[in-house]
């Protein structure tokens, strides 16, 4: 398998991955795929049908009653969940926390592989995620680990819900931020790490705009 014209971008949560990856996306005139979604939507099928994070069984068998799927529109990724538009729906705590949980089985990963994969080899894709590099886009010709430190990702987060009006205690996104990384890493399958060819871009002291400046540099650079 040769190169993909594809840029991988992994890094823990609250990175910043989605954003820069819009902003590099947009940038570049290629598609933009959040795989975190999908994780977020089978994670939004279990909460619904009350099914615990600890129960391997069945977060299986919900992973095989699942059918999600991503449409573009606008150049805007929709996501639907057995055929109905859930994007709204994805980006609250108890969705994310869910999600994080789920991610460590496998039936749930190997779920969303074809899919995401299918969606890189039909044109040129921006991917964001926690394995996108190494397991899921191996060839990708331009890979990116994103990450900046836990209080600059807690704060962000902060003022991401307060600005929505929503109510949240700092030091609880930190401890949640912190316990997601060690999930993350720690799992079997696919444990977050940075691929051995990626570029480690730590976005603590940086803006938004010199994060994508320095990303659009590294893909135009590989040509």
């Amino acid at each position: 398998m040769g190169k993909q014209r594809a840029l991988a971008i992994d890094g823990p949560a609250g990175a910043g991955k989605s954003t820069i990856a819009k902003a590099v996306s947009r940038e570049l005139g290629w598609i933009y795929v959040d795989t975190g979604a999908m994780f977020r939507a089978m994670a939004l099928y279990c909460l619904r049908q009350g099914v615990s994070s600890d129960d391997s069984e069945q977060v299986a068998k919900a992973a095989g009653e699942t059918e999600i799927a991503i449409r573009f529109e606008e150049g805007q990724q929709k996501v639907f969940l057995n055929g109905a538009d859930v994007t709204g729906e994805l980006r609250t705590e108890a969705v994310g926390n869910m999600a994080s949980a789920i991610s460590v089985y496998p039936a749930v990963r190997d779920q969303l592989l074809k899919l995401q994969r299918d969606i890189a080899a039909a044109q040129p894709v921006v991917m964001d995620g926690r394995d996108i590099g190494t397991v899921v886009l191996p060839e990708a010709d331009t890979k990116v680990y994103l990450t900046a430190s836990v209080p600059v990702r807690a704060l962000r987060r902060y003022k991401e819900l307060t600005e929505k009006g929503l109510s949240c205690d700092l030091a609880e996104i930190e401890k949640d931020i912190e316990e997601r990384d060690y999930r993350d890493m720690h799992r079997e399958t696919a444990p977050l790490k940075q691929a051995e060819d990626a570029v480690l871009v730590d976005s603590s002291d940086l803006t938004a705009k010199e994060v994508t400046d320095k990303i659009l540099a590294l893909v135009r650079e590989r040509g």
